[in-house]
């Protein structure tokens, strides 16, 4: 079966979400494989940005973009099990 959404085929769950929501996932959530300090930042920033543009727009009385950005910011509130897992040490909850 074919999912599509405002005409664009979804491929998984992920997709789905970020085409019916309109939100990057990983913008947000951070990607699950490595990203280098500054790509992070980058991310990070421009996140605070999309952020910032849809609590605006909820406050001018868009309600999607209010509940969008309840989820954006669960989003940003997460952390990627793989990268959780690179800063501990295996079975002492140390930080590496």
């Amino acid at each position: 079966m074919r999912t599509f959404v405002a005409g664009q085929e979804a491929h998984g769950d992920f997709e789905f979400a970020e085409l019916a929501l309109g939100i990057d996932i990983d913008l947000f959530r951070g990607p699950l494989e490595f990203e280098t300090d500054g790509e992070r930042a980058a991310r990070e920033d421009a996140a605070r940005d999309v952020l910032a543009d849809l609590r605006a727009e909820a406050e001018a009385g868009d309600e999607i973009a209010g509940w969008d950005a309840l989820y954006a910011d669960a989003l940003a509130r997460t952390v990627p099990f793989l990268r959780a897992v690179r800063g501990h040490r295996s079975g002492t909850g140390e930080a590496a």
